[in-house]
Formats: structure tokens, C-alpha cells, sequence
């Protein structure tokens, strides 16, 4: 899948005006972006999202990072991923994912009748294929991603996760990894920007369940503080050249491509000025 190494990942898009997602869309382009992830919260629709970011750009492949199975019926994400893939050829990514699910569901009975929902559908035949992922971190829904998918999408990992997943899934099938970066060097500072991201997946019952396969400990949650050690590993900060260090640790550990999410932005700031120091530095440079 042409991802290129880095791609960007973020939450941005959710809440701004149509006018400057478009415009930020076309600027990554211009840098040389490869690849944008985008994630399906409460501001919008993942399908149409991932759509209108691929209608705004040329070159850029867009990928669900990811659609919440539970938020539209396996036959009509079937059909709207059809005409992406139809429209925009080899340039949509349908990432899938449990999210926060549903009680007494079990994930992975979920994912795979959702699958099967999805193959079992015959009405609009493709012209082009669906390219599909699937969210995935312990070794049963990392199996399934390599059985029913092109690969797998990880968040908030580790590289020795990475390294874990790389095993898990064999030589072919994809691995996207996220990780969040915070351009900050005071060590206090990065610190509390980065507890707060970090709040809600420390107190939500599939993310400790991840994180604790991680061996991260309970003195490590903390409640949902969060360790110093926890914090480091999941959120990279510094200066532009650490980061770019730490981020590279996930290819050298398996992974196909890292999407970088940058936080710790004030509110009504963009992270353009960030998006651009990281194409210097990691994107490869073009005549």
C-alpha cells in the first residue's frame, strides 16, 4: 500500500469548518504527506469524512483510523467503502475498529460477525477493491487482522509492541502504528499535556486491559494519572530530532508506517507549523 513510512493522524478535522479541513488537506499534500488518518469520535461521520478528504486532494490516501463498526450496518459501510474505492483507486484505507463497543460484547466475536456481514453482501459488485484493517492489539484480534484484512492499525503502543504485532502477523500483512508526540522539552510540561491526552484511554476498560498485556503495572496507571513511565512510552516529547528518534524505534521494531499524532496544541491553533517541521524531517525529499 503506497502509506509511504510516516503519515499524520488527527483529531483536528472534527470540529473545524469544511473550508479548513480542505485547505489543511491540500497544504499536507503540498508537503509531501503520504498518508492522513483520521478517527471516528462525535464530530463526524467517518465514510463522508474520509470522502471529502479524498474529493479536496489529488495524491493523498485517506484512511478510516478507524470507523466504529457499531456507528452504520456492515452493508452500508460496504457500499460506501465500494465507491471510495471505485472513485478514488488505491487511495482509501478502511480501518475498523471495536472502539468503545457495546456491554456484554465480546470484541472479537463482534469484528468478525461484522466481516462476515460485510462478505456476505453480493449486490454492487466492486470494480475496484476495498482495502480494509482492522484495530487491533492483543494476539486473537491481531490474528484476525491478518486473516480477514490487508493488516492491522495499533494506538498508544509501545515499540516493543510493535515488535510483538510484527511477530503475530507475519512478514505480509500491514502494520500502521500511531503514536503521539508532544513538542515540548520541559519535562514537567510534557508531562501534564501529556496525562491529559492520556486521561481517557488510562481509565477505559479495553485500554487497561492493552495496557496491562504491555506490562505496565496498577503503580502505572495510577488511577488514570499515569506513571512517568507510562507517559514517556506512549507519548514521545521533546525536540524535533528526539521525537523523530523515538518515532523511528517502530519501523526498526516491524511496523510498515507510523501516523503521528501531535497534541498539546492551544485551543484554535492549528499543527500545521508542526506537520511541516516533521516533513522536513522525516519525509523523503522530492525533485
Amino acid at each position: 500500500m503506497p502509506l509511504g513510512r510516516y503519515g499524520i493522524w488527527t483529531f483536528d478535522f472534527e470540529d473545524q469548518p469544511a473550508s479548513l479541513i480542505r485547505d489543511s488537506a491540500r497544504e499536507l499534500e503540498e508537503h509531501g504527506w503520504p498518508a492522513l488518518w483520521i478517527p471516528e469520535r462525535d464530530g463526524r461521520e467517518a465514510l463522508t469524512h474520509a470522502g471529502f478528504l479524498l474529493s479536496v486532494t489529488e495524491r493523498l490516501t485517506v484512511v478510516n483510523g478507524i470507523a466504529q463498526i457499531w456507528s452504520r450496518e456492515p452493508r452500508w459501510t460496504r457500499g460506501a467503502a465500494l465507491l471510495l474505492a471505485d472513485a478514488y483507486p488505491d487511495r482509501h484505507l478502511l480501518g475498523l475498529g471495536f472502539s468503545a463497543g457495546k456491554p456484554g460484547t465480546k470484541p472479537l466475536q463482534a469484528m468478525n460477525g461484522y466481516l462476515d456481514a460485510m462478505d456476505a453482501v453480493t449486490s454492487a459488485n466492486p470494480t475496484a477493491p476495498i482495502r480494509r484493517l482492522l484495530a487491533a492489539y492483543g494476539p486473537k484480534m491481531l490474528e484476525l487482522a491478518r486473516d480477514r484484512s490487508a493488516g492491522a492499525h495499533t494506538y498508544h503502543v509501545t515499540p516493543e509492541h510493535t515488535a510483538q504485532a510484527r511477530e503475530v502477523l507475519g512478514d505480509g500483512p500491514f502494520l500502521g502504528v500511531e503514536h503521539a508526540v508532544v513538542f515540548e522539552t520541559d519535562a514537567a510540561k510534557a508531562r501534564e499535556i501529556a496525562r491529559e491526552h492520556l486521561h481517557l484511554y488510562l481509565t477505559s476498560k479495553y485500554n487497561l486491559a492493552k495496557f496491562r498485556r504491555l506490562g505496565y503495572s496498577e503503580a502505572d496507571i495510577d488511577g488514570g494519572r499515569g506513571s512517568d513511565r507510562i507517559v514517556d512510552d506512549l507519548v514521545f516529547w521533546g525536540d524535533l530530532e528526539t521525537i523523530s528518534g523515538k518515532l523511528r524505534d517502530h519501523l526498526d521494531a516491524g511496523a510498515d508506517h507510523v501516523a503521528i499524532q501531535v497534541i498539546g496544541l492551544e485551543p484554535g491553533k492549528s499543527a500545521m507549523p508542526h506537520w511541516r517541521r516533521l516533513a522536513e524531517a522525516l519525509l523523503p525529499v522530492t525533485a
